[in-house]
This record gives structure tokens, C-alpha cells and sequence, in this order.
């Protein structure tokens, strides 16, 4: 499969609660949700269940080696050579992968979202094009720990604790950093509508040099 037949490739990285899924779904809005294979790589974390429940609380999840990189990379050139992959479905309530996967068929566009997207060096030559979401550190968390407790069941004192312990440092020392590998970088993540509009008008354009 030539490059003109392979499907335009989107990495939206950005800091946790920096508004990426909000980003993501704008771009799905406007370029079509039913043209697009959408991966998040939260999908990905490593599967705990062989350790005791306690244990698994103790693992750093904002460090890349908690996530099967390899996997998504596999899923991803997947997608590209046309081939429908099926993607792991993680309960984050108990840090496992449960029984189910779902279903992501090949489409013209394939939507990759993450953290940690663009500090995976195996992961970078796969994009077309690059986005970081730029946010404030204070918003992120704020949006961090309303996700984790409404949507993961977790306290606020769990939060704030992984947020100094894990979440910052590693922000600073993979994430920030692989804010230089981006084509584009959107500030004020998804309230930045000119910005989405520019991003969402050059995929269109990519599509349409697609044969």
C-alpha cells in the first residue's frame, strides 16, 4: 500500500486533563466521527490482575512502561494496512483489563489520543500530524480529580497524592518535553475554536490528496 492509499494518521498528546478528548471530539465533529478509527491510549495500560489489589495501587500509571506501547503501535499499522483490530477494554476502578475488547475498523482517518503519544519514540513515525494540547497546570488538575472521583471512583486525598507523587513529575520529565515533537501545539486546549478549525481544515485537506 502506497503512502497516497494509507489512512491520514492524528496524535493528540497533552498533559492529563488538558483537554484532549475535548480536542478529539471537536476534530471528529467537524472531519466526520464516522470516517475515523478513534485509539485512546488509556486503553492500553498493562493488565494487573496477576498482582495483589494493594500492589496495584503502588504502580506509577503517568510512566510509559505502565502502558503496552507495542500493542498499539501493532494496532495502529493494523489500521493503516487496512486490517480492523480489536482494543483492549481496562476497568480503572481495579487497574485491570477486563474479559471484553472493542471493535475499531480501518477509516481514512485513524485518531490516535494520549499522554504520552509523542514521547513513545516507536510511535512517532506513524503520525501525519502531530497536536499537543497546551493547558495550565492548575486547570488540568482541577479536571484530573473531578474525572477520578466521579469517573474512577477514587477519593480526593488519592488524587492529590498521585498528583504530587507521580503525575507531576512525570508531566515534567515525558510529557512537557515531548511538547517539541508536535506540528501543532492548541493553547487554552479545547476552548481554542480558531485553532481547532485551522487543524481540522488541514485534515480535510489531507483527505482529500487521498486517492
Amino acid at each position: 500500500m502506497t503512502d497516497s492509499n494509507r489512512p491520514v494518521t492524528i496524535a493528540v498528546a497533552g498533559g492529563s486533563g488538558s483537554g484532549k478528548t475535548t480536542v478529539s471530539n471537536a476534530i471528529l465533529e467537524r472531519v466526520g466521527s464516522d470516517h475515523i478509527a478513534y485509539l485512546p491510549h488509556d486503553a492500553y495500560y498493562k493488565d494487573l490482575r496477576h498482582m495483589p489489589h494493594d500492589m496495584r495501587r503502588q504502580i506509577n500509571f503517568d510512566h510509559p512502561d505502565s502502558l503496552d506501547t507495542a500493542l498499539l503501535a501493532h494496532h495502529v499499522k493494523c489500521l493503516q494496512a487496512r486490517e480492523p483490530v480489536e482494543i483492549p477494554v481496562y476497568d480503572f476502578t481495579r487497574h485491570e483489563r477486563t474479559t471484553h475488547t472493542q471493535l475499531v475498523s480501518p477509516h481514512p482517518i485513524i485518531l490516535v489520543e494520549g499522554i504520552l503519544i509523542l514521547a513513545e519514540a516507536e510511535l512517532r513515525p506513524l503520525f501525519d500530524v502531530k497536536i499537543f494540547v497546551d493547558t495550565d497546570a492548575d486547570l488540568r488538575f482541577i479536571r484530573r480529580m473531578k474525572r477520578d472521583i466521579v469517573e474512577r471512583g477514587r477519593t480526593a486525598e488519592s488524587v492529590i497524592n498521585q498528583y504530587l507523587e507521580t503525575v507531576r513529575p512525570m508531566h515534567l520529565e515525558f510529557v512537557e518535553p515531548s511538547k517539541r515533537y508536535a506540528d501543532v501545539i492548541i493553547p487554552e486546549g479545547g476552548f481554542n475554536m480558531v485553532a481547532i478549525d485551522m487543524v481540522s481544515d488541514r485534515i480535510r485537506g489531507l483527505l482529500r490528496r487521498r486517492p
